[in-house]
């Protein structure tokens, strides 16, 4: 009964949408012709690539692994029994509506002529007058090809968040606040750095697969939702164990391959630089898993296969920016540094500030993505195997920081707003009988 009134709330907005996607699709068009990066918009289109249409089709597919299941299945495992069926439907839903999103204006904000922060909302909306054959500008691919890859980007960004305030976020200020996140936030930082190449004033920003679209972005949001969201009631009081090991690992070997999709086909090809960058982000992943491992075992006198688990989820995050741009010498740095790094902060300082970043978010992909965002700027160099002079140290720094203070800013906003309307939190009583009944009206388990 209390969700009856959300019913027709629901029904408009989906109304709305397709009315809108209707008068769209209706409108007299020219095939769109602004597409592709800035540099690459008075390109002449060479004609679709079967071999890097094919990569593609493939990494598309793979980035969508990583959400359902793999996201989903490595965060469903970290949490109570009680609530593992919350973070599935989270992941889920939110793959839904930020698909929808991302037809109805987000890819042609972020991947259309417009403005400095943000491109057209209307240019590529819904893809009007986008025929099946339609080169994306400046590439061998498809148009709609380029629009799924990149959607499923956008996709698992805000759905990293979800680890930061796992068991206690009411559902409906959850998609509220992705769902204008995403708008706010992903889509005009993607914008400047992947398509206009001038990121608030900055040239010549490198970030080959996200570390700053990405986990930069989502890792900050996490770290100051979880402070506006609050701890869990009994965090500090008792030991809040995983409930499902086995999924949760799983899970992290699913986002593994699926990285491969991730980082190999942002370069838009089936070629050696896709080789590369597959081989230096398996052997970052592998080099943080070990890392992760040898800090455990000198410090808790045995590695667990958790530490293992999140250790290569460090890695990866920490080599997404570099990996077009860093050889094998570099993955390794990297791969080290990170889980180093991440290990101190998802374990030291997570425990001296006493904040709940329940499934170590920031701890791991804001700070991964971090580390990875400025060692490219040291090790995109042939002297590591890499590619000679690609990256300024000063100015991925800038870039970073930059990135910092403006998802921290509207995260903040956002999460207040939402927190004045409708509240973010469950009831104590809610809590305590897990999300899954009180939110979602189902157990994951039935004896």
């Amino acid at each position: 009964m209390r969700f009856s009134s959300s019913r027709p709330v629901c029904s408009s907005l989906l109304l709305s949408f397709f009315a809108a996607a209707t008068l769209l699709s209706a409108q007299e068009v020219s095939p769109p012709g602004n597409s592709g990066t800035a540099a690459a918009v008075s390109a002449v289109a060479t004609g679709i690539d079967s071999g890097n249409t094919a990569w593609l089709l493939t990494s598309t597919a793979l980035v969508l692994f990583m959400m359902i299941p793999g996201l989903a299945l490595f965060y469903a495992g970290l949490v109570r029994a009680r609530n593992v069926l919350s973070v599935l439907m989270q992941c889920f839903a939110l793959t839904a509506v930020l698909s929808l999103v991302w037809l109805a204006f987000g890819y042609s904000a972020a991947f259309s002529e417009g403005g400095s922060f943000v491109g057209s909302f209307t240019s590529l909306a819904f893809l009007k007058g986008t025929a099946p054959a339609a080169v994306r500008a400046g590439t061998t691919i498809p148009e709609f090809l380029y629009f799924a890859y990149q959607m499923t980007f956008f996709v698992i960004t805000p759905g990293l968040i979800i680890g930061a305030v796992v068991e206690r976020m009411k559902f409906t200020a959850l998609m509220l606040f992705m769902t204008f996140w995403s708008i706010l936030v992903y889509l005009p930082v993607c914008y400047m750095v992947w398509f206009k190449g001038n990121y608030f004033g900055l040239t010549g920003v490198i970030d080959h697969a996200g570390g700053i679209v990405v986990h930069i972005t989502a890792g900050i949001a996490a770290l100051v939702a979880c402070i506006i969201v609050g701890p869990r009631r009994d965090h500090g009081k008792q030991a809040i164990m995983p409930h499902n090991l086995p999924m949760t690992v799983t899970g992290a070997a699913m986002l593994w391959v699926g990285w491969f999709g991730f980082n190999a086909g942002s370069g838009l090809a089936a070629d050696g630089h896709a080789a590369m960058t597959l081989v230096v982000t398996h052997l970052s992943a592998c080099t943080a898993t070990l890392v992760w491992m040898a800090i455990e075992w000198a410090v808790l006198k045995r590695p667990t296969v958790l530490g293992a688990a999140t250790g290569s989820i460090a890695g990866l995050a920490a080599i997404t920016p570099a990996a077009g741009s860093v050889g094998p010498v570099g993955a390794l740095i990297i791969g080290a540094v990170s889980a180093a790094v991440c290990w101190w902060f998802s374990i030291k300082v997570k425990a001296r500030f006493n904040y709940d970043d329940s499934l170590d978010v920031f701890g791991v992909h804001g700070i991964g993505g971090l580390v990875g965002t400025i060692l490219l700027g040291v090790l995109a160099h042939d002297t590591f195997g890499g590619l000679k002079n690609e990256a300024s140290l000063t100015t991925q720094t800038l870039a970073a920081l930059y990135t910092i203070l403006y998802s921290a800013l509207v995260s903040i906003i956002l999460l207040v707003l939402v927190k004045k309307t409708i509240g973010l939190n469950v009831t104590e009583v809610q809590e305590r009988e897990g999300l899954d009944y009180s939110e979602h009206g189902e157990n994951a388990y039935n004896h």
